[in-house]
């Protein structure tokens, strides 16, 4: 019966974006209460679940999301865009730009969460594309195919690590045995899948999508302080997931790095520097700046809104214990143990939207039948985090951020965001099999 509530939900949500015409937060706010009242919640508890849903999501997102708009106004505005986009094009030619995003989103999104690697990195595709009159989804699904996969199952990614433990894998081989299976769910579901959505319209905010134009006459930064500026807070945010490799615990060197890797302080440091490499050194000053930060907030408002609205729905059903059935229901399926891993977070997945929970909580249930079959906890790792790729849709805020930046209609989020995903979780799912056969 939880499911088919779900269910329900998913379809009565539809209906009222794409029949109804309803606002999208109003739709998903009216989506969450009825799926809780259906799933037995009080309105007490419904309340309660509005309000973790919000803080949740937004506790770390809000300032993500402004930080990150801000640096790349600035970077458009100082000129940072236009330099990047002319080396880039000029290094990988405009027919292999694609494959530059995938090198990209993979290198970037191994220390990075998804939700921070899509915030850097989505300005670059915005900047490659208004100036070389590319698709967006051409250059955009490569670059998020990579950094879903890395996400996924792919140590030492915070996700992966934790499934990892779980299952008391060694990180090292897991890599690597994750990197052999990544390759080919990269390239099918990024530039392989990305040539098929030429056809798709976009509308992204033009508050972010905009590519000033920069006077012949005035100078442009130099590619180098342009990427450097970019990329830092990839940097500083690497730095502090791995500065306890060579900084003693318990020192305050280590504590200040770690400070400075935190992702919103990452990028705030980042957006400050900007204001200095994209503007001061530019001749701008911080009054001429002002202008173009509030533009670039304006342009997030309605996304923030969107995000929020859908983890409150993506904590009713946690709330309302969906998952729990799932895992009473899936836990003595008679199924290979990496085809039960994966299936047990797909399903999860499916119903509740967190890749997060539902690695972690197939990972829970799967323990024992790894422990007494023997498997390879490396590929349950892998199997259990392709799993908790399987088919984003409404319950996932990660779905209303790439179609609210992109401007889409929720049929082309399905068909472009959607499908990416499922391949992403069913390639790598044949990816591990394969594996299997060699090292299990």
């Amino acid at each position: 019966m939880p499911l088919v509530i779900v269910f329900c939900g998913v379809l009565l949500l539809l209906l009222l974006v794409t029949v109804v015409r309803l606002n999208t937060i109003i739709s998903l706010l009216i989506t969450s209460i009825a799926v809780g009242f259906a799933m037995g919640m009080d309105s007490s508890d419904i309340v309660r679940s509005i309000e973790v849903g919000v803080s949740s999501t937004m506790g770390q997102l809000a300032l993500l999301l402004a930080f990150g708009s801000i640096l790349g106004k600035l970077m458009a505005d100082g000129g940072a865009a236009e330099r990047i986009t002319r080396v880039l094009t000029d290094v990988f030619g405009v027919r292999n730009l694609p494959w530059a995003m995938v090198l990209t989103g993979f290198l970037v999104g191994i220390p990075l969460f998804y939700n921070v690697g899509f915030i850097v990195l989505v300005p670059f595709v915005f900047m490659v594309c208004a100036s070389n009159r590319l698709p967006l989804l051409y250059v955009a699904i490569p670059l998020l195919a990579a950094l879903s996969v890395t996400h996924g199952y792919l140590p030492p990614h915070p996700g992966a690590t934790a499934i990892a433990i779980t299952y008391q894998a060694d990180i090292g081989l897991t890599m690597v045995y994750g990197i052999i299976v990544a390759i080919p769910a990269i390239i099918i579901s990024g530039p392989f899948f990305g040539r098929t959505l030429n056809g798709i319209a976009t509308n992204p905010p033009p508050e972010l999508f905009t590519i000033p134009t920069i006077a012949e006459d005035k100078p442009m930064p130099s590619f180098a302080i342009s990427i450097f500026t970019g990329l830092f807070p990839v940097l500083l945010i690497a730095v502090g997931s791995f500065a306890h490799l060579f900084l003693p615990e318990g020192s305050m060197l280590l504590a200040t790095v770690r400070f400075l890797g935190d992702p919103v302080m990452a990028l705030m440091v980042a957006a400050l520097l900007a204001m200095y490499t994209m503007g001061i050194r530019q001749g701008r000053s911080l009054k001429q700046q002002s202008e173009g930060i509030e533009d670039a907030i304006r342009g997030i408002t309605m996304i923030l809104f969107i995000i929020a609205a859908s983890g409150v729905f993506k904590q009713v059903l946690v709330d309302s214990g969906v998952a729990v059935y799932i895992a009473e229901s899936t836990a003595d399926l008679a199924l290979s143990p990496l085809v039960l891993a994966w299936s047990i977070a797909a399903v999860i997945r499916l119903a509740i939207g967190s890749a997060t929970v539902a690695g972690l909580t197939a990972a829970g249930i799967v323990l024992p039948v790894m422990q007494a079959t023997g498997t390879s906890p490396e590929l349950m790792v892998l199997a259990t985090g392709a799993g908790s790729l399987m088919f984003s849709h409404v319950n996932d805020p990660g779905f209303w951020m790439f179609k609210s930046y992109f401007g889409l209609s929720m049929k082309d989020t399905f068909r472009s965001w959607s499908v990416m995903e499922t391949l992403v979780s069913l390639i790598g799912l044949f990816g591990v099999l394969a594996l299997n056969w060699f090292v299990g």
